[in-house]
């Protein structure tokens, strides 16, 4: 069946497993809802995330959700994969696209995602970096510099897919379809940053298509949201809350070819 596949792994926040009104309209449609419980949280205790999810190991985080999608593909729970991520959970998102084999997501949502790592942790002057450098590390040393550009989301989109070191790498004309959100006055994630990310995008979609010969290749749907009157937590409004909740599923059911909802079983 269709599969929601959510992630956060950072901070050593747990993710745990809870009802939420608002996945019904997923369900009601056979959709399934999974909780990636990923290195950089603490659900399996603190050393999930000191030692094994943040600074030089938080490719682990990255990782860990790509085999989670991965293994629901080869347990045939999962026929089609949407996956979402905010904040520290939209660069999960970025990176994962970017170290996933092509064909593995079928739909992702960023939500206002940190994905401009290099040029934000490198620059003290942007508030909450120097807190931020306990997390990801310090870019203006060597070690911590050359770790956070190998998986900083804007600096690791390429044109075409190819296979380095035996590590797969997913260009941006096999991504899946994205929709990325961002808040205008959000003082944590700059809103410039998910443009930036999805201007990088687009001009390697261009130099891809540029290189090609022969029939043109489908591109992926590449959306971006910018909430004139929001911030870093979205709309406070509880209504306006569920109408973008219901933007951003109507975006993942369209491109999963899902519409109404299942009949009652008799």
């Amino acid at each position: 069946r269709p599969t929601y596949l959510y992630g956060y792994g950072s901070y050593g926040i747990c993710i745990d497993p809870s009802f939420g009104m608002s996945r019904l309209p997923l369900l009601d449609r056979g959709m399934a809802y999974v909780i990636a419980n990923i290195r950089g949280g603490s659900e399996l205790g603190r050393r999930w995330y000191q030692t094994e999810g943040k600074y030089l190991t938080k490719c682990n985080t990255f990782d860990d959700f790509v085999d989670c999608a991965k293994f629901l593909r080869k347990e045939g729970i999962a026929s089609k994969i949407a996956i979402e991520g905010r904040s520290a959970g939209g660069l999960l998102v970025g990176a994962s696209m970017n170290r996933a084999p092509p064909g593995l997501f079928d739909v992702a949502v960023a939500g206002v995602p940190f994905v401009d790592v290099m040029v934000t942790m490198c620059d003290p002057s942007i508030p909450l970096t120097v807190i931020e450098w306990e997390e990801w590390g310090n870019p203006n040393e060597p070690k911590y510099h050359d770790y956070i550009l190998s998986y900083s989301p804007i600096d690791n989109v390429g044109s075409e897919s190819s296979t380095e070191s035996g590590n797969e790498k997913c260009g941006v004309q096999d991504y899946p379809s994205l929709l990325i959100t961002s808040g205008l006055h959000d003082p944590r994630v700059a809103y410039w940053e998910p443009a930036k990310w999805m201007a990088t995008m687009r001009h390697h979609l261009s130099e891809a298509a540029k290189g090609r010969e022969g029939a043109p290749k489908e591109e992926p749907l590449l959306l971006l949201k910018t909430d004139l009157t929001s911030g870093h937590f979205s709309a406070s409004d509880r209504y306006k809350w569920l109408k973008e909740r219901s933007f951003d599923y109507a975006f993942v059911l369209d491109q999963l070819g899902i519409s109404k909802p299942l009949g009652p079983k008799l």
